[in-house]
């Protein structure tokens, strides 16, 4: 069955016929009623775990209606066209070509595998900064401790100043055994965007690789994988481009592909060309390891295209602004602080605020159990941080509830 066959829904996107005309620009009103969220719920935790609009959940579960429809056709045939399609949508907006990106479960997948991947020996170090996502922490800790190689994370501490200083007193870190460095474009705990190409650049210069762990880029900021100048760049598809849950990438620079191994092996790490027609053997190891549901996946193009048609540009532009506004009225509340300079290079449409001391898991929970708001409250370097993440569908009404409701807590 060819892709004229499908849902017409998924069958434009697989064979990339464009889109219908785009929309206005939707108000936050007209998109919260397009997501599947509780309405009773002030969310305002989109960086967590994402959330996928309607239009894109139906196309996820059209693709798994047509896999249970003929599942032997579907992965035993037609699964290497499908995949290819949608890599080359998602090449398209990351901008890379599509036998350099892979599709993986989500970012920390990602970092895994190029984690577990890379032949470092005894004394050879990975470079990190204190900003990182626990569970890669402990993904390269794991990787460096069975290797005899070391993770070290250098201190960046707040309030940060400028890019050139971020810059300057990372790469003062660099010595001789650095072999890896590893770095968020943009943090979990904090929020702050990572001047991550200039590392990246003085990083090639030097002869080190760079692992960037692009968990809350994509849907936020621009990507162009070969502007970036990552050896690898693995990026969350779940989160802020709001597609199913399970969509990630991996895009490695192609003279480093064939040391990066999958963590599972299947038919895929040898393929026989007769089944499997790849032209990549970076893209066959990691794209088939076992029979598994590709349906988010496969839906990526239309998370893709629900933003490209609602003029996402200007609904981000929106939403940072809204969330300079939530920055400026939470630390004008006693003991709350800002974390960097109020500049577009610092953020996007994530925030966080050092609070003054608390029990963070108490107040986490009364914001939800008491006001009915959904926000992650995070210890780093011995601070609370409240960190507040502006998806498209959040209004001012969201803000005045959280803001109230930190009032309430502080005892403003």
């Amino acid at each position: 069955m060819n892709a004229s066959a499908l849902n017409p829904a998924i069958a434009s996107r697989a064979a990339g016929v464009p889109a219908p005309a785009a929309v206005e620009v939707p108000s936050a009103e007209d998109l919260r009623a397009e997501f599947l969220l509780d309405p009773d719920i002030v969310f305002l935790n989109h960086g967590s775990f994402g959330a996928c609009p309607r239009p894109v959940f139906e196309v996820y579960q059209a693709w798994q209606r047509e896999l249970e429809r003929q599942p032997v056709a579907f992965l035993g045939r037609r699964f290497p066209d499908l995949m290819r399609a949608a890599r080359t949508h998602l090449g398209r907006a990351i901008g890379c070509a599509p036998d350099d990106v892979v599709f993986v479960p989500n970012a920390t997948h990602g970092v895994n595998v190029v984690a577990h991947s890379l032949a470092l020996g005894p004394g050879d170090e990975v470079l990190t900064s204190d900003h990182e996502y626990g569970a890669c922490d402990r993904a390269w800790r794991l990787a460096t401790r069975k290797t005899g190689a070391t993770y070290r994370a250098v201190p960046i501490d707040a309030p940060l100043t400028t890019h050139a200083a971020f810059v300057d007193a990372f790469w003062a870190a660099v010595g001789p055994r650095t072999r890896v460095i590893f770095l968020s474009h943009i943090t979990s705990p904090t929020g702050v965007i990572f001047p991550v190409a200039e590392i990246c650049r003085r990083a090639r210069a030097a002869g080190i690789l760079t692992v960037i762990d692009g968990a809350h880029a994509p849907g936020q900021l621009p990507l162009d994988m070969e502007a970036i100048g990552a050896d690898a760049y693995t990026g969350n598809l779940h989160k802020w481009p709001c597609a199913p849950k399970g969509a990630a990438f991996l895009y490695v620079r192609r003279e480093l592909q064939p040391r990066i191994e999958p963590l599972v092996v299947s038919w895929g790490f040898e393929p026989e060309p007769a089944f499997w027609p790849y032209d990549s053997p970076f893209v066959a190891r990691h794209e088939w390891t076992g029979t598994a549901d590709p349906a988010a996946y496969l839906s990526v193009p239309a998370a893709l295209d629900f933003q490209r048609d609602r003029h996402w540009d200007a609904v981000r532009a929106r939403c940072h602004r809204l969330a300079r506004e939530t920055r400026a009225r939470l630390t004008a509340l006693p003991g709350v602080a800002a974390l960097h300079p109020d500049d577009d290079t610092w953020y996007a449409q994530m925030i966080a605020v050092t609070l003054p001391p608390l029990d963070a898991v108490a107040v986490k929970s009364r914001l939800y159990d008491d006001f009915g708001i959904e926000v992650p409250l995070v210890a780093w370097n011995a601070r609370g941080l409240l960190r507040v993440s502006v998806q498209g569908y959040n209004t001012h009404g969201d803000i005045d509830a959280l803001v109230a409701a930190m009032e309430v807590v502080l005892g403003v």
